[in-house]
């Protein structure tokens, strides 16, 4: 078993978290300033120690400063007489830095098909409609073998699609050009956001977050967010998806003495805020399954009421730093706050939230039976990384040393959807031949077996096919059912029905 993990003490209490506790997840609450930052830091310490890998998300930059070792201050000092401990051995952690937008880490991105039509529906905010022709959209795709990789090829897609609209009708339903045309403006939008970077190749691979550093540590990945805070619902989208990834790729495991990832999912009620209850439903589920793949979750929020109770329920590790009861909707948080907590009778729990000061926590945690251990009055542990950002140049250095250094910083575009449908578009504006016959097909008429392989949608011709052409529509079909079957959706994995293969 690996040794309990020191997080905060105050006199002779001292709280430790158990590494074999951690699948069992968390949820960090508190205030603005009220140190939940530092929280997460001490515990991400504890586990890279361990060998255990974190992912982070840093919205206002200054998680960046793990990747240094910290320094003592006055401030430092005060604190470790009140603890009555000394000094930590101030270190740096292995970092590896992470952009969507490319600028402050290493690309990180999914392919459209990855993504699926709900996830996507949600970045974009569908309604109900709008949301069945994208999906019905990835169906043709599927049934033709047509990859949809990044934006330019879901937006040649709509196009196909919403131009032959009528020819869909029979073997997939109604085609609304009002919803096609919708969904394109917000594929717009977001391409002028630049948040049309996600998508694309090539797509992160998981296994990359689950690496280790020097001296067996266990990497920290830093996600930066303060720019991509600007979308939210991209934001909350892209660590959804990450989460569904784990669940999809990693193989059960059971209870093992440490977790193979913990995931900190800061400003977690974006993650909540407006969501249909279908994928509230599914956002249950993968945190209730995903403990089985060895990953923990940690929802990092200001208020604990931003966290559905379905969720809470399933959150064992508990630190609770100040609350302000200054409106009615703050004071029922801070009773929210009490309740779920194993009381103390040596104070109020409720009372004592709002007395906490900076870097105090109530703080919980799991016991070796499962159990939810008294609540304690603790101080924080002071971190041996830096508290603060790092600086550009520190930035960059870890960047140019990191693991998957020039794996994903080059885009790459191959043939998909966007270059087949260019194709048939081409062909079928060519310029008649000189002698009357119609113009020959680039690429040897692919489209044109796809019409064949839709089952004469697509041509009113009556004509019998000849031996070459029914051999190819043939061919098609095969591909086109064997690709669709292949293609890959992260649609909260196989919760959905997709399976990875």
């Amino acid at each position: 078993m690996s040794e309990p993990m020191l997080i905060a003490k105050n006199g002779d209490i001292e709280c430790f978290l158990l590494p074999e506790m951690c699948n069992r997840h968390g949820l960090v609450t508190g205030a603005t300033g009220t140190g939940k930052t530092v929280s997460l830091q001490v515990m991400t310490e504890q586990l890279s120690g361990l060998g255990v890998p974190t992912f982070m998300a840093d919205v206002k930059s200054d998680m960046s400063g793990m990747s240094q070792p910290g320094k003592t201050s006055p401030k430092f000092a005060e604190r470790l007489k009140l603890l009555g401990v000394e000094a930590p051995a101030f270190a740096g952690l292995p970092t590896v830095f992470w952009d969507v937008y490319g600028e402050q880490g290493h690309p990180i991105r999914a392919t459209v098909s990855d993504m699926g039509p709900l996830l996507i529906g949600r970045i974009l905010n569908l309604n109900e409609t709008q949301e069945g022709v994208l999906a019905l959209a990835f169906k043709v795709a599927d049934d033709n073998g047509l990859l949809l990789l990044d934006l330019k090829d879901l937006r040649a897609l709509l196009q196909f699609v919403g131009e032959n609209a009528s020819n869909f009708t029979t073997n997939y339903g109604n085609v609304s050009a009002a919803s096609v045309g919708a969904i394109q403006r917000g594929l717009l939008a977001l391409e002028q956001q630049g948040a049309a970077r996600f998508l694309g190749e090539p797509m992160l691979n998981v296994d990359d977050l689950l690496q280790t550093g020097e001296g067996g540590r266990g990497n920290v990945n830093i996600l930066a967010a303060e720019k991509l805070m600007q979308n939210p619902k991209l934001y909350s989208t892209l660590l959804l998806w990450l989460l569904s990834e784990l669940y999809e790729r990693l193989p059960e495991v059971g209870d093992r003495d440490r977790p193979k990832l913990v995931f900190f999912f800061d400003e977690a009620h974006l993650l909540f805020t407006d969501a249909p209850r279908s994928l509230l439903e599914k956002i249950e589920q993968v945190v209730r399954l995903i403990r089985s793949k060895g990953v923990g979750v940690f929802f990092v929020t200001q208020n604990p009421l931003d966290i559905p109770e379905t969720v809470v329920g399933q959150l064992g590790n508990r630190v609770q730093h100040a609350l302000r009861a200054y409106t009615p909707r703050d004071q029922k948080a801070v009773k929210a706050a009490a309740e779920t907590m194993r009381a103390n009778p040596k104070f109020n729990t409720a009372t004592a939230i709002t007395e906490l000061g900076v870097g105090e926590a109530l703080v919980s945690f799991l016991d070796a039976k499962g159990r939810p251990g008294v609540v304690e009055r603790v101080y924080i542990l002071p971190p041996a990384s830096r508290m603060g950002p790092a600086t550009p140049d520190e930035r960059k250095v870890v960047i140019g040393a990191s693991p998957v250094a020039s794996v994903y910083d080059q885009t790459v575009d191959r043939e998909s959807a966007y270059e087949k449908l260019k194709t048939r578009a081409a062909t079928s504006t060519a310029p008649a031949k000189s002698d009357g016959s119609p113009p020959a097909a680039p690429g040897g008429g692919w489209m044109e077996t796809v019409k064949g392989s839709l089952g004469g949608l697509m041509s009113g011709s009556g004509r019998k096919d000849s031996l070459v052409e029914a051999m190819a529509k043939s061919a098609v079909r095969t591909v086109g059912s064997s690709v669709g079957r292949e293609i890959v959706r992260g649609v909260l994995g196989s919760l959905l029905g997709g399976r990875r293969r």
